[in-house]
C-alpha cells in the first residue's frame, strides 16, 4: 500500500443517514485516481481538528472530510498555515460550504454523490483561500452576531431525526428569537472606519451564500481577496427581523437603507449589553467584544473546476 497522502475524516452523526455504509466506495473511488488513503472516524469536532492536524504534521497531500459545516470548519481549523489541502465530501445537515462550491450534498436516495464529489475533487490543484479569525478562532464562512447566533444556540445540538426539520425550524426559531430580541447598540471599528448603531443582527462573511444557504448575502464576494464583508441590520423589532429575512432572501437587502455592508480586513465590534456569536453555524460563547481579522491565503483548499469564478486570481 506504500504511504498514505491521504486521511479521510468522516463524521458518524453527520446529516439525516449514517455514512459509515459508503466509506469503502469513496476510498476506492480516490484510490482510482492514484490516492493513498488512511481513514479516521471522529469522535467530536475537537478530534476532528486533531486529526487534521496530525495529518499536515505528517506532510499529507489532502484530508478529505464527510459531514456537515461543522465538520467541515473543525478539519480546516487543524489545516491552517499548512501545505495539506482540504477537500470536502458534503454529507451533513447543513451543507452551505458544498453549496457555495455547486455542489450537491449526500442524501439518501442519491448516495452515489458520495463517489461523484470524491471525484470531483480528485484531481484539481489546491487553491489558497481567506479564513477569518474572530476572538482567536478561526472561521470559513461567517462570524454572526446577535439574532442568528440565539438561533443557532437553540437549534445545536440536534438529535438526528429534527434534522428532516431544517429550514422552516430554523425560521420558527429564528422569529420566536425576535419577539424576544430587540438588538444591540454596537461600536464598530472596521479598517479605520468607525460606525456606531443600534442592530439586530452583524455578520462578517467570507462567502456569498447564506442563512442554511437560501440566500445569497454577498453575491460579490471572493474566498482569496484579503477581505470579508461586514453587514450590519438595523432595527429592534420583530417586523424588522421579518424584513431583513424577506430582504436577504430577494437580495433586497444590498439596496436596503437598514441594511449596511462594509468590507474589512481587519475590525473590532464592541457592545454594551453581551451578544451571542456563532461562527460557521456553530454557537460560540457569548461576550460583549468580537475582534475580526481576515488572514489572507492561509488554507488551501479543492475546489470543483466550476468553482473558480469564486477566486479573485481566477485562476486555478
Amino acid at each position: 500500500m506504500g504511504m498514505a497522502d491521504t486521511l479521510l475524516i468522516y463524521n458518524p452523526a453527520a446529516g439525516r443517514i449514517s455514512v459509515r455504509p459508503f466509506i469503502s466506495g469513496v476510498i476506492r473511488t480516490l484510490s482510482d485516481y492514484g490516492w493513498r488513503v488512511e481513514v479516521a472516524e471522529s469522535l467530536d469536532g475537537r478530534h476532528t481538528t486533531q486529526l487534521a492536524r496530525m495529518a499536515a504534521s505528517e506532510s499529507f497531500r489532502a484530508v478529505f472530510v464527510i459531514g456537515g459545516d461543522g465538520t467541515v470548519g473543525q478539519a480546516a481549523s487543524g489545516l491552517i498555515g499548512s501545505q495539506t489541502a482540504l477537500g470536502v465530501l458534503p454529507a451533513g445537515s447543513a451543507n452551505v460550504w458544498a453549496l457555495e462550491l455547486g455542489m450537491k450534498a449526500f442524501i439518501w436516495p442519491r448516495w452515489g454523490l458520495l463517489r461523484e464529489n470524491a471525484r470531483l475533487l480528485a484531481e484539481v490543484k489546491p487553491v489558497a483561500m481567506d479564513v477569518g479569525l474572530c476572538n482567536d478562532q478561526p472561521f470559513m464562512m461567517w462570524a454572526g452576531i446577535g439574532l442568528d447566533a440565539l438561533t443557532v444556540k437553540k437549534l445545536e445540538p440536534r438529535k438526528r431525526f429534527e434534522k428532516y426539520l431544517g429550514v422552516p425550524e430554523f425560521f420558527a426559531t429564528t422569529v420566536w428569537n425576535a419577539t424576544l430580541w430587540h438588538g444591540m447598540n454596537l461600536r464598530i471599528l472596521a479598517d479605520e472606519k468607525l460606525v456606531e448603531g443600534h442592530y439586530l443582527l452583524a455578520v462578517a462573511s467570507n462567502i456569498r451564500h447564506y442563512m442554511g444557504g437560501l440566500a445569497e448575502i454577498s453575491p460579490k464576494a471572493y474566498l482569496d481577496d484579503g477581505l470579508m464583508d461586514l453587514w450590519l441590520f438595523s432595527g429592534s423589532t420583530l417586523a424588522d427581523a421579518f424584513r431583513h429575512f424577506f430582504d436577504i432572501q430577494s437580495g433586497r437587502h444590498l439596496t436596503s437603507d437598514q441594511a449596511r455592508c462594509i468590507p474589512f480586513s481587519r475590525a473590532s465590534i464592541d457592545s454594551s449589553t453581551p451578544f451571542s456569536l456563532q461562527m460557521d453555524g456553530e454557537p460560540m460563547l457569548g461576550t460583549q467584544q468580537a475582534s475580526l481579522e481576515v488572514l489572507q491565503g492561509v488554507l488551501q483548499v479543492l475546489i470543483p473546476p466550476g468553482a473558480r469564478y469564486l477566486l479573485s486570481s481566477g485562476k486555478v
